[in-house]
């Protein structure tokens, strides 16, 4: 009988040792499907929402008979049919090595008689050889037959194994296997698609003036809350009737005038002056809990309880005085003599603008794209052999329900997947080990920038590049950058594409759904 330990099954003999034989079913690793070997594959067994398919090559002397019967074009049926020959040898070879080191009382060791050996550990053995034997065929014929499946391979529903453990013979074993469908993608030189661009207007190019003149601004002390103003202020927490609260909390804090949404509350707080006491929520002078516990001076969970009353003390308002723009604030923008002009300083920022957004143009382009292929590609799965496939290989416990209502998710990036290996596969896009090497190299240096931090030499670079490389999520993460790049660059320079100008609110709308 067939058993389930740990999502893999075993062979089970009940013969008084316990559950023996090595794992029957194939173990099928799993790779990204983008044409590339990694240096550190990252393989993921039976992930509920990313199922990746591959052939495995391997090569085996023996060459016992598997016998393909197919269900219909995504199933088949696969047959080992293992007879004596194949072994009996092996089987005798390990039952004499036992013989040599068992220690049966009566019996010096190596003097144990063979049909001991052969009752006590005959049909442990037995499982094992057949177990290695099975995958072994399975392994060779799928390679050699190039079947492009998809999962692996289980034992067939309701079969059970045909063979008899007390008189071994012949053997035979089923294993069910879903193939990967073939189909055409609606993808070619004549598709066309918008490519979203923002409209790098006046409006936007004041708004990105004066967020550099903040950054590189100063501030300073003012008598009344602005609508941009950092306040300084003293939260203390109420009761209903609004007295201050016994053991309540009593925190010096900041507020940002700048990130307040409510419009009754900014227009509430604009004007006051130092030592002024207003009443507020502190959920809506903040950013989320995180911000508000924060503000408060307490941890996340202890907002539960807290009122939704205090009294806000304005210790001190603090103005950003902008910097001015002249030469100084050019040379520290873009180095000396770069800029010499406001009218120089309005056309690098739009410049730099562009380019800022071209990447974000890139990714709506590659969404429309993921959408548009999604919906109108014809794929059809084997459903019912990859839910059974779900159930068997999962890791944890997983019952029907949870795969039913997860399965439409799940099919929906299988088939992703697929349209994403079929682009690569015919169009013979690779990712090589020293460009995956190069671009995580970028990345770091990126990070790096971010901080203000020089990048460290070649040498160091690569070395932690490779380090970066060796943690399987880390791994994933940039494999899948780059995969997306590579998809990117193919869409833009397959496709038509039509420039569609919408204005800096319209693109953050598009970018956020």
């Amino acid at each position: 009988m067939w058993v389930e330990t740990g999502g893999l099954y075993r062979l089970k003999y009940n013969c008084g040792c316990g559950e023996i034989g090595r794992h029957a079913r194939l173990r099928i690793w799993f790779r990204e499907v983008c044409g590339f070997e990694s240096l550190h594959p990252h393989f993921k067994w039976s992930c509920l929402y990313k199922t990746i398919f591959c052939l495995i090559q391997f090569k085996n002397s023996l060459k016992m008979n598997v016998v393909r019967q197919d269900v219909d074009t995504l199933n088949a049926v696969l047959k080992v049919q293992i007879s004596p020959a194949d072994y009996q040898n092996k089987v005798k070879a390990t039952l004499e090595k036992y013989r040599k080191t068992a220690k049966t009382p009566g019996f010096r060791p190596g003097h144990v008689p063979m049909g001991l050996v052969q009752k006590q550990y005959g049909k442990s053995v037995l499982a094992e050889e057949l177990n290695k034997l099975v995958n072994d065929a399975l392994y060779q014929y799928i390679s050699e037959n190039k079947l492009n499946i998809l999962g692996n391979p289980i034992p067939k529903m309701d079969a059970e194994v045909k063979g008899d453990f007390e008189k071994p013979v012949d053997f035979v074993f089923e294993y069910e296997i879903g193939f990967s469908p073939v189909f055409t993608l609606p993808l070619s030189d004549k598709s066309k698609y918008d490519y979203i661009k923002v409209k790098v207007d006046a409006k936007l190019l004041d708004k990105q003036v004066d967020d550099l003149r903040r950054r590189y601004g100063k501030l300073v002390s003012t008598d009344a809350i602005g609508s941009r103003d950092l306040v300084l202020a003293q939260f203390v927490e109420l009761n209903e009737d609004d007295s201050i609260k016994t053991s309540g909390i009593m925190h010096s804090s900041t507020i940002s005038m700048e990130f307040i949404e409510d419009p009754k509350v900014k227009i509430e707080l604009e004007g006051k002056i130092k030592g002024d006491k207003v009443i507020v929520s502190p959920h809506k002078v903040s950013r989320g809990a995180s911000d508000t516990a924060a503000m408060l001076g307490i941890k996340e969970e202890e907002l539960v309880g807290v009122s939704d009353k205090f009294q806000l003390t304005i210790n001190e308002i603090k103005h950003m005085e902008l910097a001015e723009l002249n030469q100084d604030l050019f040379d520290r923008l873009f180095g000396e003599g770069a800029v010499t002009s406001e009218a120089d300083l309005r056309k690098r920022v739009a410049v730099d603008l562009e380019g800022m957004f071209s990447n974000d143009s890139d990714r709506l382009l590659t969404k429309s794209i993921y959408e548009d292929l999604l919906e109108n590609t014809k794929i059809d799965l084997p459903t019912s052999f990859l839910k059974r496939w779900i159930k068997a290989s999962n890791q944890k416990e997983i019952t029907e329900d949870q795969i039913e209502k997860e399965f439409d998710g799940y099919a929906k990036g299988l088939k992703w997947q697929l349209i994403q290996g079929n682009i690569f596969k015919t169009n013979e896009i690779k990712l090589d080990n020293n460009e995956v090497i190069e671009f995580t190299k970028g990345l770091l240096v990126n990070n790096y920038a971010q901080y203000g931090i020089p990048a460290p030499d070649d040498k160091e670079l690569t070395a932690s590049a490779l380090q970066v490389l060796q943690n399987k999520e880390e791994a994933t993460r940039v494999y899948d950058m780059l995969a997306e790049q590579k998809l990117t660059q193919f869409f833009k320079s397959t496709v038509k594409l039509k420039d569609r100008e919408v204005s800096y609110d319209e693109f953050v709308e598009m970018a956020s759904k």
